[in-house]
């Protein structure tokens, strides 16, 4: 039998080239080879945007759209909204009995993302909200409410997946053996630079390259890409690992990337003609998504029924693993 794979991600805007290559590259493989569940954590999306529902209401169906556009087959993978299973917010709720305040202040991701706050906010950055401390233990609720066995990571939210597995430890341990450790399934997840540059690319920077940008936009987003600076005139040499536009060609345009490369070293290539090969490989490389794309926005009523029969499989699911949780907590006054 498969085995069960937990991942999410909130709907907070658009799908870009950070999305894709950090994290749903490798979800659109491990869909064939996992029982997959992906997770639109849009009550997780809420404490840091719980000032503005209206957003993350209308990116879920955006974000759908994009991950279905990226190769997402609702097939094989269950697609449902966080929102609509009580049952993740019912565990939410038993889990905190588990867990310290100075223990979730101890989670490097935690400390970081606090610290984040603080560098943009000042003072204000210390006032965060229970809901965002609080993170990791509404993620161990998503991951073993799907009795998920597997989780996706990169390296930098390995201490999340721990955190988790010492809430299922200490959970079995006064309850009974009733809940599956996960492990983590750690993939490169290469975190991707922005066009200026910018170690992440991120929509409040505007610097992505969305995936349903249309040729005209990705054409005049790669013509602004950082260069080389010290390349002056067409014929200098250049250092392409300094340059944006041979970052991304590494990504989609391997092939000729030695050349690319030998040419820029040599001063046999001008960036403006770098830029628009790498033009035409980006738009070949998102044209499959694009047409995936076009498909969905011309039947609505498809996607509604993807999430909405996700949305049913995975409550079905979640009350099962429910019902066994409460028998073992000696709470379920229905027997």
């Amino acid at each position: 039998m498969k085995k069960n794979i937990l991942t999410g991600i909130r709907p907070t805007g658009k799908l870009h080239l950070g999305h894709y290559f950090g994290a749903v590259e490798n979800w659109v493989k491990l869909q064939s080879e996992y029982n997959t569940f992906v997770e639109i954590a849009d009550v997780q999306a809420l404490t840091d945007n719980f000032n503005e529902p209206t957003k993350v209401r209308n990116n879920v169906k955006e974000l759908t759209l994009g991950l279905l556009s990226a190769g997402i087959d609702p097939e094989k993978t269950t697609i449902f909204i966080q929102s609509m299973i009580p049952e993740i917010a019912e565990l939410t709720v038993f889990y905190g009995n588990l867990v310290t305040m100075s223990r979730l202040y101890r989670n490097p991701t935690v400390k970081t993302e606090i610290a984040q706050k603080k560098a943009l906010f000042g003072n204000e950055g210390q006032s965060v909200t229970y809901g965002f401390v609080g993170y990791p233990i509404s993620q161990a609720a998503d991951i073993t409410i799907f009795e998920g066995q597997c989780v996706p990571v990169g390296e930098d939210q390995l201490p999340l997946i721990e955190q988790a597995r010492e809430i299922v430890r200490k959970f079995n341990t006064i309850y009974g053996p009733t809940l599956i450790e996960p492990e983590p399934l750690l993939s490169e997840h290469k975190r991707i630079k922005g066009l200026d540059g910018n170690e992440k690319m991120g929509k409040s920077l505007g610097n992505t390259i969305n995936l349903d940008d249309t040729k005209e936009e990705i054409s005049a987003k790669i013509m602004n890409a950082i260069t080389d600076p010290d390349k002056i005139r067409k014929d200098d040499p250049a250092n392409p690992h300094v340059c944006m536009v041979y970052y991304y060609h590494k990504l989609v345009n391997k092939d000729n990337l030695e050349t690319v490369c030998s040419e820029c070293t040599k001063g046999e290539r001008g960036c403006v003609s770098c830029k628009k090969e790498l033009i035409e490989k980006m738009n070949e490389f998102l044209e499959p998504m694009r047409e995936r794309r076009q498909y969905y926005e011309q039947h609505p009523e498809i996607v509604d029924q993807i999430l909405s029969e996700g949305t049913k499989c995975a409550r079905e699911r979640a009350k099962s693993t429910m019902k066994r949780i409460k028998e073992s907590m000696k709470i379920n006054y229905n027997n």
